[in-house]
């Protein structure tokens, strides 16, 4: 199947998906809530994120699918913040970005076949994203599981980046 036909599919389930969970929510509004009650501004980041992946699609242009993720997952960060009131978690937060723009890769190359190499690259941006975000979760208290010892984790994210660029395949 080529990548127009696969961000067409993929396009068009998602767009049949949001527009049956908001008819389903006007037609049976007893049964679900008001969806208008519960969406606060982050929502609108989200919509951007799934306007940009359904442009993408419409487009045949996977490409689109790493913006998309990125804004997407922005609006994510902020629908958490919005609802807990923690607003202190950007301090580690942040660090997702970089696993966005990863995640972003791998699902363009899932929609366009790029090639092996993309899928490791993106891969390595979501390692690397979780790592940031274990250290800064750690330093600031949000993780319990570093506490004192959070350091060690710099030290592992070091040895990490070492040992990817001594032994890859040249």
């Amino acid at each position: 199947m080529n990548k127009e036909r696969r961000t067409s599919i993929i396009g068009g389930s998602l767009l049949i998906i949001v527009g049956g969970i908001l008819f389903a929510a006007q037609i049976l509004p007893d049964f679900l809530p008001n969806i208008w009650d519960t969406i606060s501004w982050p929502w609108a980041i989200i919509g951007v994120g799934l306007f940009l992946f359904a442009l993408g699609a419409a487009l045949g242009e996977p490409g689109l699918a790493v913006p998309a993720i990125i804004v997407g997952g922005i609006g994510g960060i902020l629908a958490y913040q919005d609802y807990t009131g923690h607003w202190e978690s950007w301090a580690y937060l942040w660090a997702l970005i970089p696993g966005f723009v990863g995640f972003g890769i791998v699902l363009m190359n899932l929609l366009g076949g790029k090639g092996k190499d993309s899928y490791k690259d993106g891969g390595t941006l979501i390692l690397i994203s979780f790592m940031l975000l274990a250290v800064f979760g750690s330093f600031f208290g949000a993780i319990g599981m570093g506490g004192k010892y959070w350091p060690v984790l710099l030290i592992l994210l070091g040895l990490f980046l070492m040992g990817r660029s001594l032994f890859r395949k040249k």
